[in-house]
């Protein structure tokens, strides 16, 4: 006879948590720790740039975020060690009864290099989307951050009219808060439209970079095409040892391509190395 199965071992959302490391070696950029559980993982380690920069690329097999869903990815990068982190495609956080959960944590290391260069999250009408991220840097570790959001999906009519959408984001360096954000959007808040917040832009970006950029280089990234032709709206800033670009955009394809066209200016200047884009995200 069958023993009856107890309901409470089924359950409708995802637990999945991602735990990765890497460790400079010679001169190399080796991974020492990856641990999963549940439906996150990362595909295999690529050199695109030569041993000193470890790229992965983190992959959620269900392809979507829904309610009750709980996503905790870290990555610790040791002294004076590269890796570089994407993702394959969109993330898309569906409608749901409950809310859905993504928690970030990075650390980075003295002398070492992070670069979090995901693609765009799209977040359905009616989705409760929770997005949280810590970053701790130590001492000269260096970073280059992003993110992307995509409120609703205008090309197929659905406005943002239902859900709400919210994230934290702190960065911290030796301890000290560096930068600290808190962004909550509901369904069809007056923010969506007002010129005070995205003016009719169902899209946002955020690009993070540690450093200093000079008077001439600012200048260069003011002058992109995407803004001197209003494909969208966007500027940098520069705040003491950190760079800030924002930009409002009416698609995820004008914002993800902004994104690249700085990195491929500021790279080399406060990287030290020519932007290669990863070949995942031309498929």
């Amino acid at each position: 006879m069958n023993a009856p199965v107890t309901p409470a071992l089924f359950t409708p959302n995802w637990h999945a948590e991602l735990e990765l490391g890497y460790a400079r070696v010679a001169d190399s950029t080796r991974p020492i720790h990856r641990r999963h559980c549940g439906p996150l993982r990362v595909q295999k380690h690529l050199y695109a740039e030569g041993p000193e920069v470890c790229q992965h690329i983190i992959v959620h097999p269900p392809g979507g975020i829904a309610g009750g869903d709980r996503l905790n990815i870290s990555a610790n990068v040791g002294e004076n060690a590269w890796a570089q982190l994407t993702s394959p495609g969109a993330a898309k956080w569906y409608r749901a009864g409950g809310p859905a959960f993504q928690q970030v944590e990075l650390r980075v290391a003295a002398g070492a290099t992070l670069e979090w260069l995901p693609q765009e999250s799209i977040v359905y009408a009616g989705a409760q989307a929770e997005l949280s991220t810590r970053i701790d840097l130590t001492s000269d570790a260096r970073l280059f951050y992003w993110d992307m959001i995509a409120l609703g999906r205008p090309a197929a009519g659905e406005r943002f009219d239902s859900g709400y959408f919210q994230s934290h984001l702190d960065i911290r360096r030796d301890g000290q808060l560096l930068w600290h954000e808190r962004q909550r959007i509901t369904g069809d808040d007056g923010l969506l439209d007002s010129p005070i917040g995205l003016d009719g832009h169902p899209v946002f970006a955020t690009l993070l970079l540690s450093g200093t950029l000079d008077a001439d280089l600012l200048e260069r990234c003011r002058e992109l095409p995407a803004v001197t032709s209003g494909q969208l709206r966007g500027d940098l800033s520069q705040l003491p040892g950190l760079i800030v670009a924002r930009c409002l955009a009416s698609e995820a394809l004008h914002a993800r391509a902004w994104l690249i066209e700085l990195w491929r200016l500021l790279r080399p200047t406060l990287l030290g190395r020519k932007a290669v884009p990863p070949r995942i995200w031309s498929t």
